[in-house]
């Protein structure tokens, strides 16, 4: 069995330039909320402490909404890439003793669920310490970094996370298909579509048209 508690972190330190828009990515509206609220909510959801938001574009206005019960941390040198964020995010949790892994998200995947962080924490109760959800099969958010891997995390550079640790170790996949859809929001089609999406699913929708 594995020592210690799996904390979870959301990374929304980037600019999302291909999104465009004088307004930070991960505040951008959608469904009327924040973009970032839906992943916050899952990381929360999941019942994972610590819960922390790494920012870095427009920290302060990113950070300005940021729910009770998520604490944030800037990442320096977060232009470098996803590297710096995830980098600033372990650096927090090593003050944290008691936290033997974590699970790492992003804030532009709004649509991934909160079991999905549950059966990440489940891998590393078993024994995990580099973990992936898995979607029909495919490798995609969230991933799951024990301990004992935050040195080689560190030691990563560029716009380069977790994904670089697999190709050289091994790696226990974690089937999450029916817990969500870890597709980005990068472009505006991305964010209708996505949007299109969750007013499907919500059966309030049809009630209103």
């Amino acid at each position: 069995m594995a020592e210690g508690t799996v904390a979870v972190a959301v990374l929304a330190a980037g600019s999302g330039s291909r999104l465009g828009g004088p307004t930070a990515k991960p505040i951008v509206a959608l469904g009327g909320r924040p973009l970032m609220a839906y992943a916050l909510d899952a990381a929360l959801g999941s019942g994972l402490r610590p819960c922390v938001l790494v920012v870095g574009h427009r920290a302060s206005a990113v950070a300005d909404v940021a729910p009770q019960g998520v604490t944030v941390v800037r990442a320096r040198g977060f232009r470098r890439g996803i590297s710096a964020s995830l980098r600033a995010a372990i650096d927090f949790l090593e003050g944290y003793p008691q936290v033997g892994a974590v699970c790492v998200g992003l804030a532009d995947q709004p649509l991934v669920g909160d079991e999905a962080y549950r059966r990440l924490a489940a891998a590393y109760d078993d024994g995990a310490t580099l973990a992936v959800a898995t979607y029909a099969s495919v490798r995609a958010n969230p991933v799951l970094l024990a301990r004992s891997r935050w040195p080689e995390a560190k030691a990563l550079d560029g716009d380069e996370g977790a994904r670089a640790l697999m190709r050289a170790n091994a790696v226990v996949e974690v089937p999450c298909d029916g817990t969500g859809d870890p597709r980005d929001v990068d472009t505006a089609d991305d964010l209708r579509a996505v949007e299109a999406m969750m007013a499907h699913a919500d059966p309030r929708a049809d009630e209103e048209t």
